[in-house]
């Protein structure tokens, strides 16, 4: 077990250090192009647009070839296409590499999202995925310390992404884990899940903006302005660290309250930090505890949205569901850059910083709405405990059931 499960989480770590590092990268990498703003914001959003795309195919790819077949290709894609980046400089050629490595960087995230909801019973999806989360935000934030050490002008940040995310393949293509069984996936048509969850489906696109809009145009902006590497690392180690501490707490809440009251707390502390954010003086002792509760708030918008949609949807359709959200989450998030690189160069920083609050509180109003028409899906009572990603219910298989309809116990 520890070699099965372990390396699944080692490896997807890796691509989330390496994702981390390259989008924080990228964004300071541009400002030297000078490709200009319109081509900055398309270079940006095309990781987005290659992430939406390739969440309409991947669930295909893992129930044809299978977990760990499907994984191993989505990283040969994103290898492939960062190894041409520094060596083909243009927006339009930098343009369709982002989208290739967004095609590929959905695919594994789909397929390791998929596979450990495969494994989790309802009342205890929210904790699973909140260690998950838990070592995404380790990863991130070990990522944004590297953007202090790696010169930006040079091709080396493009070989360490490289040697990550070759690492991360060859670690799942020899494992031994044993992924969910490919039974037949229940189609999702297009229009049910924003019948059944239109919260989750709201939650996700928001999310997309927010954080797409944060990570790609925020540290750009300190850098025109002067600011030290080192300090832009700091800021964004703070913000990533601030979601790593807020995923364990608000998995626990989400799995005892009704997920969308959770939502719509987050969704108001958000727009709260944002807007402190602009009104506090500009020094680091200040800024940095607001970027924590920011970057807390934003990074479990994502994961209580899908615990909310598996929870209206039948257990048939993991994969189906987990890539339709990440599919509104991609939509968002190619809107994130383009729209907010037009605010920024009209309204400065502080534009930016009061659209992400008003889109973050327009979430909330629709959740509340939601919420006075439709109650909450019943939740199994029980108290929340801290899983060790070695111990079920990540390995855990469904019940199967006994003539009579008695559930039992698979044997062991």
């Amino acid at each position: 077990m520890l070699v099965q499960i372990g390396t699944l989480i080692a490896a997807t770590s890796l691509v989330q250090l390496a994702n981390g590092f390259f989008n924080t990268f990228l964004s300071l990498r541009l400002t030297l192009q000078d490709f200009g703003p319109a081509a900055t914001g398309i270079v940006l959003s095309a990781y987005f647009v290659g992430f939406t795309l390739g969440a309409l195919y991947c669930g295909e790819v893992i129930q044809r070839v299978g977990h760990i077949r499907a994984y191993t290709a989505f990283a040969g894609l994103v290898v492939i296409a960062t190894a041409a980046m520094p060596l083909l400089t243009g927006p339009l050629v930098w343009a369709g590499c982002r989208m290739v490595i967004g095609i590929g960087c959905v695919g594994l995230f789909i397929t390791t999202e998929s596979w450990l909801n495969a494994k989790a019973r309802p009342d205890q999806r929210g904790r699973v995925f909140s260690i998950y989360m838990v070592g995404t935000f380790l990863a991130l934030a070990a990522g944004q310390l590297a953007i202090a050490r790696l010169a930006i002008s040079s091709a080396g940040p493009f070989q360490v992404i490289i040697a990550l995310f070759a690492l991360a393949l060859v670690m799942v293509s020899t494992t031994r884990a044993e992924a969910p069984g490919l039974a037949p996936e229940a189609k999702l048509p297009y229009g049910e899940l924003s019948r059944q969850a239109p919260a989750a489906v709201a939650g996700c696109v928001v999310s997309g903006v927010v954080s797409s809009a944060f990570y790609a145009l925020v540290p750009a902006w300190m850098l025109s302005y002067g600011i030290s590497q080192e300090t832009i690392a700091l800021f964004m180690l703070v913000a990533v660290l601030g979601g790593l501490a807020f995923q364990v707490p608000v998995g626990r809440l989400s799995d005892r309250n009704d997920r969308r009251q959770v939502l719509v707390g987050l969704a108001i502390g958000f727009a709260v930090a944002v807007i402190v954010l602009v009104m506090v003086p500009r020094s680091l002792i200040l800024v940095l505890p607001v970027a924590a509760l920011l970057g807390g708030f934003m990074s479990t918008l994502y994961p209580v949205c899908v615990a909310h949609a598996l929870d209206r949807m039948p257990a048939d359709r993991v994969v189906a569901v987990s890539g339709r959200l990440i599919l509104v989450s991609g939509l968002g998030s190619a809107l994130g850059p383009l729209v907010g690189t037009a605010i920024m160069a009209r309204y400065d920083i502080d534009g930016l910083l009061y659209f992400m609050a008003a889109t973050a509180l327009l979430l909330a109003g629709l959740v509340v709405l939601r919420i006075r028409m439709r109650e909450a899906p019943p939740h199994v009572e029980r108290p929340f405990e801290v899983i060790a990603p070695l111990n079920p219910p990540i390995s855990q298989e469904p019940e199967t059931t006994e003539a009579g309809g008695t559930p039992r116990p698979l044997a062991a």
